[in-house]
């Protein structure tokens, strides 16, 4: 069972799925993890049987009959605990490993998501929460058999005696319910905790991408303290959150002992009195000294259960976001129609009309970034709302569907995403012909980048590609995205942090590869080079088309095109 995006979810009916989704190996592991509690339990019942007909007797048949039903019972527990908790752990991990995929895809969904967080909240959701969020059936298969034990222990205090028996069903259940009244404060404690937590790991995780640029500009020492404060807080956090914990353990451990030196006295008098024999005295006393462990087990179960609460609503804040894009079903691109169409488009600072057609290469000049910025972002379907239409291949987008319109559209920003691993996977997209692969690392003028290296294009990259240069990592994105072939590329400066002559390489072959019928190319650039290989050029001030041509024509006739592209 999955959920739909921006369906309402919340963490009770997200916990009841995952116990849903394990429900066979959940029910088999309380089963038997109920079964090694009864057991336990039966272990004081058969010393005390033990001691009134064997011991007291002196008899050898009783004894031996005694030895053998010990044997057995010691058997059963250890080989039922040893089966329920591996159900039960294996279910907790399947579970765990789902939600982390969930998240993942959810993430990574292309239709975006309005939760709002940032990369390393979301990342401390995808692990931290999702496991803690799978412990919901550690506390029902725990609780489900520390109930079983009580009812057993119950049972036998009743059998001994029925006072005794009524004492522990009613002190039990009131001890249980003392406990229970901690859990809203332990969950709210624990979710403030697990915020902080999210948003300290986004804060490190931000500033070490960007440590090059503090130390650039002299602010690392203000970025420490900024870390340093959230840090404290989140330390401020976790020790609420634990000492509500302690107090919990502290309340339990009180409350079951009292329990037991009640029942402890009561039964000794009984003793005393000859109302109950030695080996019911026995019985009694064990198993008024075993029901402190199941009652410790169920106050740790509401401490499991309210972390699991906490984690699975933050889990359902992502899980059940809404898209940030709308999404169609349309799988319907007219090949006579231009590739991408902006027909009265506003946002932003931007307003304006823009045609892309098939075999067509148009260059893009913005005067403010902010055009730009928001240009990539329409044609990325990254505004869920905006002004006017924009259609690709003669569909407009909010109708298509959304895996054909990424295959159509790709975008590709000069600031270049590499993973760790060899460059050929950082370039292979869905193709392994290498003639074709050999054809784009040439036309992106990357060769360069390959032959540096002995190994080639196995060579093994550093996470983010951090060991490559700002232009070796352009280069390679570039590649990368002329080898996925897509309908439409749009490129956003491609050749900022290259040479000169490398850029009118790059340049030819970026003109050799798109310049076919079939495809179309968007650039946003400043580079004469990129520029001159246009079939038209536009040029955008204040939000605006304010020019059309080629690019030799614009520099010649227009003052502000040439000072800006000019170098």
């Amino acid at each position: 069972m999955t959920f739909e995006l921006g369906e309402e979810l919340t963490a009770g009916r997200l916990l009841r799925r995952s116990v849903r989704r394990h429900r066979g190996r959940v029910a088999a592991g309380i089963l038997v993890l109920s079964l090694h509690q009864a057991t336990e339990a039966a272990v004081p019942v058969a010393i005390g049987i033990f001691v009134d007909r064997a011991v007291s007797t002196g008899a050898w048949e009783p004894l031996l009959w005694c030895v053998l039903m010990m044997v057995v019972l010691f058997a059963v527990l250890s080989n039922a605990w040893k089966t329920g908790a591996r159900l039960v752990v294996h279910a907790i991990e399947h579970e765990t490993h789902l939600l982390r995929l969930e998240v993942a895809r959810r993430v990574l969904d292309p239709r975006g998501h309005r939760t709002g967080l940032r990369a390393g909240e979301l990342l401390s959701i995808a692990t931290s929460d999702a496991e803690k969020a799978g412990l919901i059936m550690r506390a029902l298969s725990m609780g489900a058999s520390a109930s079983a034990a009580l009812i057993v222990s119950s049972i036998a205090l009743l059998m001994v005696d029925v006072p005794l028996g009524l004492g522990v069903l009613v002190g039990v259940p009131l001890l249980v319910l003392g406990i229970q009244a901690l859990s809203p404060l332990l969950t709210r404690r624990t979710s403030t905790q697990q915020e902080a937590v999210a948003g300290t790991t986004a804060l490190a995780t931000d500033l070490v991408g960007g440590l090059r640029t503090l130390r650039g500009i002299g602010a690392q020492h203000n970025a420490a303290e900024r870390y340093r404060r959230s840090s404290q807080d989140t330390l401020r956090a976790t020790l609420r959150a634990a000492s509500t914990n302690g107090l919990q353990d502290g309340v339990t451990t009180a409350a079951s002992g009292l329990l037991l030196a009640a029942v402890a006295g009561v039964a000794g008098w009984f003793a005393l009195n000859e109302r109950i024999t030695i080996g019911e005295l026995i019985t009694v006393v064990g198993l008024a000294q075993f029901v402190a462990e199941p009652v410790g087990t169920l106050g740790y179960c509401s401490q499991v259960a309210a972390m699991a609460r906490a984690s699975a609503a933050r889990l359902a804040s992502v899980l059940g976001s809404p898209p940030l894009v709308p999404v169609g079903s349309s799988t319907v691109m007219d090949p006579a129609k231009p590739l991408l169409e902006l027909v009265g488009v506003g946002h932003r600072s931007l307003t304006l009309d823009l045609t892309v057609r098939r075999g067509e290469l148009v260059g893009v000049l913005c005067y403010d970034p902010r055009d730009a910025d928001a240009l990539l972002a329409i044609v990325g379907g990254r505004v869920p709302d905006h002004e006017g239409r924009v259609l690709v291949g003669g569909t407009d987008v909010e109708e298509l569907d959304i895996d054909l319109l990424r295959r159509s559209v790709l975008v590709e920003q000069h600031d270049t995403d590499l993973f760790e691993g060899t460059l050929r996977t950082n370039l292979l997209a869905g193709s392994t012909d290498d003639a074709q692969l050999e054809k784009v690392v040439r036309a992106a003028a990357a060769t360069d980048v390959i032959e540096a290296h002995p190994e080639g294009l196995e060579h093994v990259l550093a996470d983010r590609g951090r060991t490559l240069s700002g232009g070796q990592r352009q280069r390679l994105g570039l590649a990368r995205a002329l080898l996925a072939e897509p309908p439409l590329l749009v490129l956003h400066d491609p050749s900022t942090a290259v040479d000169a002559v490398t850029e009118e390489l790059l340049a030819e072959g970026l003109a050799e590869v798109r310049g076919v019928p079939e495809l179309g190319t968007l650039v946003l650039t400043s580079s004469p080079a990129l520029l001159g290989k246009m079939d038209r050029v536009l040029v955008i001030a204040d939000g605006a088309v304010v020019a059309e041509g080629l690019h030799a024509d614009l520099a010649d006739h227009e003052s502000g095109y040439a000072e800006a592209v000019l170098r």
